[in-house]
């Protein structure tokens, strides 16, 4: 940071406290070449991250599609709800770890089912017949064959 005022480098920061909600900080800093003092504020930037669909259109994230996806594919399965927040954290911790301003949905979908695997295989096959858009019973039994294999 450099002095507004004569431009030097050397600052210190004589006070820090909360801003807007907390959702920023303000800064007091003095110069200590020239003496005189300015405000700066510090705030989180956030990238907008942004979903394509398969019809490439785009839109912006949202966590509760993801869950509402989960919790229908695991309903009336020995899921807790504890299980399912976790799942759809560590899906949203990938995406945004990826820091990447967009995200096609099948990303987001392929995760959604690696992870669902592991937890529960029927909300699996659920989920994915749904997703991977099983247009018959045969498309449906050669993913339950790949599980079975897998399971070997």
């Amino acid at each position: 940071m450099k002095c507004p005022f004569c431009n030097n480098e050397n600052i210190k920061v004589i006070d820090s406290r909360p801003a807007e909600d907390n959702n920023a900080i303000r800064r007091r800093r003095q110069c200590e070449a020239c003496k005189r003092r300015f405000t700066t504020y510090e705030k989180i930037e956030t990238i907008p991250l942004m979903v394509v669909k398969k019809d490439s259109r785009r839109e912006p994230y949202d966590r509760s599609k993801i869950e509402a996806g989960v919790l229908l594919a695991c309903h009336k399965r020995p899921v807790s709800a504890e299980d399912i927040s976790h799942l759809v954290d560590e899906v949203e911790n990938t995406v945004f770890n990826s820091e990447e301003k967009e995200i096609t949905t099948s990303r987001i979908g392929n995760l959604v089912m690696d992870k669902l695997k592991e937890l529960d295989e029927v909300a699996y096959v659920r989920f994915s017949s749904v997703y991977r858009e099983f247009k018959d019973v045969n498309t449906f039994l050669e993913e339950l064959e790949k599980l079975y294999k897998g399971r070997k």
